[in-house]
Formats: structure tokens, C-alpha cells, sequence
């Protein structure tokens, strides 16, 4: 028998503008700009203020004189959001603080589409008719704009390597069809200056691109004048051909011919650093060994890296966060760079006066204006979102650097104190999640360099003294370690673990391992040298 029960769940559940609020705080600066302008292509009431000198001078000027104006209000950028509005984030931002790690699905839209079916027949804009303008998000904690020269990087403009290539394929003596196999050659090049695929491949997309029926001999033919081109060793097709590339370009003394030698016979040897077994093989002296394994060691592995730009868009870290320190003083500031500041177009306001002040107000006129208020919801909300995403991220630098000022201070590994997500999620009274977020891809400038927010994050290393040390200390005395170890006798793990128990520190030969790995320090056999 079906019975019908009533009951009552309390669940939570992300609000739009919480999901909007997550999304924002864990964008780097770097791709702030983007999601920007992304907002501002679907929501006309976003735009960049950007004043005139004049008209800001102007402005202060008749402030006096405007006062009784309701429209002069319009061109403060430094009014605050309205109350209720405020009200609403306020407490938005709260709940997302307490919450644990949602699983979000994505979605493009404002979060005031939600409200595409609203009320046409009574609309209420008393709170769209105030004067009050919708103000930036630019805070007192934000660093200098655009007009301020950083000493950040500049991307260089130059060509690419794979413009060099092919300028360099067009001067080659090669007829119509050998500059379509040499062009699809130089396009299947990767990132380190390798052809990995197979040349029988290489014919089938010329075959179906271009309608070229070629050989993998012809292929061959043209892959060699390819190789030939700068910078040395490019187009090869594993690590072994490509260090041969380069030796045929050298002087071919009897180091150069027994570094050939090397790699053609022994290089499985070469590359376990099996130095008795290569000198058995090719019947070589400790001298002659040495001297050819020098001469290994300079050429360049990876030669698609070596070119005006590579062959890939060169990338600059952007900082999210830039540190000062003024005679002991930490001055901690956002990078505004890549953030312009936005407001509600006023003409929105002024759309709402109209349809207020109007006599007949028909359909198509409420549905206008319904539209509009949706858009401007939307605006004044992803306003609020940034500006509680420069204040969290404020929040937990601020945090970050109060913990760990001792290195802030000198820039000293060894003073960085044991730190865990959880640790400024209480100081700040913010859930993990959020701090997760905060951490994931935000990186700050300080005098020492730029450091991403995760190296401040380390477990603790129990200590005979019985207190913690951060494992980033104990990586960079095992580091020192390994930087002053005998060559001829590198130092295992079982002797690096001795050593930094009688430093004091309590760690096992599987800890120093798992660390020397994070270091990407190979094993104490491929670290020997002649």
C-alpha cells in the first residue's frame, strides 16, 4: 500500500553568486584580465572606467555646484554598493567560507539569468532608481597600475623558431615538392626540436593534405637538409641522433670521434653512466673518457628551446602579490596590473528614469526594462565578486606572511616554519577550501624572487629538541649535502639519512629518498662523475 509522508531536510546548497564568487578566487592574475572581458562581451552594463584627466578635474571641481543635481552622482567612482546589496554578498561570502569542497558544474551565464522570467507586470526599481553609482573594486591594498612600470619580463616580439626554419627552408636548393615534405617536416617538429613520428605517417598526411604521393626514402632526403638547418640538432628523432647532429658539426679531433663512438656503440651505457663497461667496449683510457664525456655533456638535449622563441609562446610568471620590506616594515599590495577596474554604466540608471517617468509603459517596454535589470544584476554582482576575492586573497597573504615573516625577512630557507593549509584557515576564520583555492596557482614577489604559494606550505620534521622544522628546511641542507659530496663517491641514502640524523633531524632513508626525488636529484650511481 503507497503512503504519502511529509518531511522536512535542511541541505545547503551553492547560491549563483557563490558559484561565481569560487570561480573568480582561484583565477591567477594572469587570466583575470580574460575572465574580465569575457564578463563585459555578454553583459553590456559592465564597462571599464576609464575618466579623462580633464573631466576628473572638472568633476572636483563642481562637486559643490552638483549637489543638488541627482545625476551628478552618476560619475563617482567612489561611492559604495547599495546596502541591500551589500547585505546579500555579505552573507553570500560568509556561507562559502563555511562550506566544504562543492563539485561545481560550470556554467557560462550571469548568475541574475536565473531570473529571466521575472514579474513584468509590477517592477520595482526603487533600488536601481539611486543615484548612487555602482563603485569599482579597487581597494586601498591594490598595487599600481598599468601606469607604473614593473619590472616584470616582456615577452620577446622576435620571431619564432619555427619562423627560422622556415626562412631557413626556403634559401635550401629544393624544387616544389621537396619544400611540401620539408614544410610538413618542420610542422611536425614538438616542443623540444624532435620529429617523434613516423615517417611512414608524415607521407600519409601529405598524402591526404596535400594529395602528395612521396616515399619514406624521399622523406629521408629531406629530413637530412632539414637537419641541417640552426640550431644544431634540430628535427632529430630521439636524444641520440640528436647529440650526433651536433658532433658533426664540431671539429672532428679524436674527442669528437670518440664522443661518436660513444653514443653510436654504448649509448645504453652511456646513459646508466656504465663508465667500465664503455671503456671495455671501446678500449678507451680514463683520460680519453673523460675528455669524450665532456665534450656529451655541453651539447644541448633539447634544441627546440635554443631558438629566438622556441617553438612555443614563451610564458612569464605574473605574480598575484608583491611584498616590500621598508627597514622591517612589510608593506603587502595586490598586483592590480592585469585587473581594470569596472562600474555600471550609467545608462542604465538613466534607462530606469525614463521608464519610471513615462506615462504609458507598455509590454515591450517591461520587458526591456526587465532585461535590463537582469544585466545589472549581474554587474553589480561580478563587481562584488572580485572585490571579495582581492579581499580574501589579501586576508590569507597577509596570514601567510605574518607565519612565515622570518623568511620574508632575510629569504632564508632554513627559516621557514612547518605550515598546512588548516593552519591559515584558522587565522583567518575562512574554510580549507578556500585557502586551497587561494594557494592553487598564486604566486607573490618579493626581494628574493618570485615564490609560488605553495612552497610556504610543508609539513613538520620532528627534531631531537623536540620541536617541528619544515620539511623545506630539511630539503635544502639535503641539497647542500649532495652540492658538496665527492663526485667519485656520491653520498647514498642510506649515508644522507646518518648525516641528517646527527644533525638532529628524525628522518628515515625512505623520507630522504621521497625528498631527493622532489628535488629531482637522481640516485647516487647517476650522479658519479670521471
Amino acid at each position: 500500500m503507497q503512503r504519502l509522508d511529509l518531511k522536512q531536510l535542511l541541505s545547503q546548497k551553492l547560491s549563483p553568486q557563490q558559484i561565481q564568487f569560487i570561480k573568480l578566487l582561484q583565477i591567477p592574475t594572469a587570466e583575470l584580465e580574460t575572465r574580465i572581458k569575457e564578463e563585459m562581451e555578454v553583459n553590456p552594463a559592465l564597462e571599464e572606467d576609464e575618466p579623462d584627466d580633464a573631466e576628473e578635474l572638472d568633476r572636483d571641481d563642481d562637486d559643490s555646484d552638483d549637489s543638488d543635481d541627482p545625476d551628478s552622482s552618476l560619475d563617482n567612482d567612489e561611492n559604495t554598493l547599495d546596502e541591500d546589496f551589500d547585505d546579500r554578498s555579505s552573507n553570500d561570502s560568509e556561507m562559502a567560507d563555511e562550506m566544504p569542497e562543492p563539485e561545481i558544474q560550470p556554467k557560462d551565464e550571469g548568475p541574475a539569468d536565473t531570473e529571466a522570467n521575472a514579474d513584468n507586470t509590477d517592477l520595482d526599481l526603487s533600488d536601481y532608481l539611486n543615484d548612487d553609482e555602482i563603485a569599482g573594486y579597487k581597494m586601498q591594498g591594490d598595487g599600481p597600475g598599468e601606469e607604473e612600470e614593473r619590472d616584470t619580463p616582456l615577452a620577446d616580439t622576435s620571431g619564432s623558431l619555427l619562423d627560422s626554419l622556415l626562412d631557413q627552408l626556403h634559401f635550401a636548393s629544393l624544387d616544389e615538392r621537396q619544400e611540401a615534405i620539408g614544410q610538413q617536416l618542420i610542422g611536425s617538429i614538438d616542443g623540444d626540436g624532435y620529429i617523434r613520428r613516423d615517417l611512414s605517417a608524415i607521407a600519409n598526411d601529405l598524402a591526404f593534405s596535400q594529395n602528395l604521393e612521396v616515399t619514406v626514402p624521399e622523406i629521408e632526403a629531406v629530413l637530412r637538409v632539414v637537419q641541417q638547418f640552426d640550431p644544431p640538432g634540430i628535427a632529430a628523432r630521439d636524444l641520440p641522433e640528436c647529440l650526433l647532429l651536433q658532433l658533426e658539426r664540431r671539429p672532428q679531433d679524436e674527442n669528437t670521434v670518440n664522443a661518436e663512438r660513444i653514443l653510436t656503440d654504448t649509448f645504453e651505457e652511456f646513459s646508466k653512466k656504465h663508465y667500465p663497461r664503455i671503456q671495455q667496449k671501446l678500449d678507451l683510457e680514463d683520460d680519453e673518457l673523460k675528455e669524450a664525456i665532456n665534450v656529451i655533456l655541453k651539447l644541448n638535449p633539447k634544441p627546440g628551446g635554443s631558438g629566438p622563441s622556441g617553438l612555443g609562446k614563451t610564458q612569464y610568471l605574473m605574480p598575484d602579490f608583491i611584498l616590500t620590506n621598508d627597514n622591517g616594515i612589510f608593506n603587502l599590495t595586490l598586483n592590480a596590473r592585469n585587473a581594470p577596474e569596472l562600474r555600471v554604466s550609467p545608462a542604465y540608471t538613466e534607462m530606469f528614469r525614463t521608464y519610471d517617468k513615462a506615462a504609458k509603459k507598455d509590454t515591450k517596454m517591461k520587458e526591456a526594462v526587465t532585461f535590463v535589470k537582469q544585466k545589472l544584476d549581474s554587474a553589480k554582482w561580478f563587481i562584488d565578486a572580485i572585490r571579495q576575492r582581492q579581499n580574501t586573497l589579501l586576508r590569507t597573504m597577509n596570514a601567510i606572511v605574518e607565519l612565515q615573516r622570518d623568511f620574508f625577512a632575510e629569504g632564508d630557507e632554513g627559516k621557514l616554519k612547518p605550515m598546512i593549509l588548516k593552519d591559515i584557515a584558522q587565522r583567518i576564520g575562512m574554510d580549507i577550501s578556500t585557502v586551497s583555492r587561494v594557494a592553487n596557482s598564486k604566486s607573490i614577489q618579493t626581494e628574493f624572487g618570485i615564490y609560488p604559494l605553495k612552497y610556504f606550505f610543508s609539513e613538520g620534521i620532528a627534531t631531537d629538541s623536540g620541536e617541528d622544522a619544515s620539511s623545506r628546511e630539511v630539503k635544502s641542507i639535503l641539497k647542500d649535502l649532495i652540492g658538496t659530496e665527492s663526485k667519485e663517491r656520491p653520498l647514498s641514502d642510506d649515508k644522507l639519512e646518518k648525516m641528517l640524523n646527527a644533525r638532529g633531524y628524525n628522518i628515515a632513508r625512505r623520507t630522504v629518498a621521497k625528498y631527493r626525488e622532489q628535488l629531482n636529484i637522481p640516485v647516487a650511481r647517476l650522479r658519479k662523475e670521471l
